[in-house]
């Protein structure tokens, strides 16, 4: 990576704002990176201090210098991961049902953001720290596709993607009940739980628009598979549409029924699983496509239900 560069503006690049003119000739760089460096004073203008609306005059020196990256407190963990596919700007995983993504309070270490700096020890300086990129996030009790940018560029491309909604995200679930109809679509806010603060509400006082989409695979008498595709991407949204529909995940602690009902096999988690994510490379904009096996146990759950239900007809 670049740590010191001198470039002249051309005749043809007169009057083009400095932050995009440099977007455009340094690919390494965000935007909103290249903005923080000419306010923090790393970005010069013919020696000088510059703003980053100037606007770009021939025959200008303009000279970019990388501060060395700032240390974090987090640290390398040798965490296995299951890689599905990665190159130098992407790093694809099957993240596992209890796999914490970020540190935070009760959870300062042991997350995926310590196994990732442990198997990724060249991760570029994305926002001026060594740290991975987490553009988006998976419950703990959720497993699946997760996608992790290594570099400052293709963190901002595939921010971007997300925030526009053009990246396809596609869930396998079990719920209790049968929805009706069997194939549909949920629409409402997603805001605080107006008692419990850890907890999310399809009926908040405020919050913001989620939009999710069912489809029914296959019914097990008083469980369902379905196959979800969230079009936004709000804390906890599936788990709270489908308790809003009175179909909560099995297995959902948090949002499921709080009567027992009995299981054929052991349920440790909410059975909910991320099978799909397909998104275009932030680099060569070519279309991926990453999809993740179906868990152990969903699976044992999968087949215990349909051996119960094969014993009942």
């Amino acid at each position: 990576m670049i740590t010191d560069l001198t470039l002249t503006i051309p005749p043809e690049e007169t009057g083009v704002r400095l932050d995009v003119w440099l977007t455009r000739r340094v690919k390494t760089i965000s935007r909103s990176r290249i903005k923080a460096l000419i306010q923090a004073g790393h970005i010069t203008l013919d020696g000088h201090a510059v703003k980053e609306h100037h606007k770009t005059r021939a025959g200008e020196t303009v000279r970019v210098v990388i501060p060395p990256l700032e240390d974090t407190t987090l640290r390398p963990e040798p965490i296995p991961l299951d890689i599905l596919y990665q190159d130098s700007d992407l790093m694809v995983i099957n993240k596992p049902a209890g796999l914490v993504v970020h540190p935070a309070a009760g959870h300062p270490s042991g997350t995926l953001v310590n196994a990732l700096l442990f198997h990724c020890p060249e991760l570029a300086g994305i926002g001026g720290e060594r740290r991975p990129g987490i553009v988006h996030r998976l419950d703990k009790d959720t497993s699946g596709v997760l996608v992790a940018a290594k570099n400052d560029r293709a963190m901002a491309g595939l921010a971007a993607q997300f925030k526009a909604r053009q990246v396809e995200k596609h869930y396998l679930a079990l719920v209790w009940g049968r929805p009706h109809p069997p194939t549909g679509t949920i629409e409402t806010l997603i805001g605080r739980h107006r008692q419990d603060r850890k907890r999310m509400s399809a009926r908040p006082r405020s919050g913001r628009p989620a939009l999710t989409q069912y489809e029914t695979l296959k019914v097990f008498d008083d469980i369902t598979l379905l196959r979800i595709h969230i079009i936004t991407g709000r804390t906890h949204q599936i788990r709270v549409h489908m308790a809003y529909r009175c179909h909560p995940v099995v297995g959902d602690r948090q949002y499921g029924l709080r009567s027992g009902r009995i299981l054929p096999v052991p349920v440790p988690r909410q059975m909910l699983h991320a099978e799909q994510l397909v998104l275009m490379h932030p680099a060569t904009g070519r279309r991926l496509s990453f999809t993740a096996p179906l868990p152990a146990d969903m699976t044992a759950l999968l087949n215990a239900l349909r051996k119960r239900s094969q014993s009942e007809t």
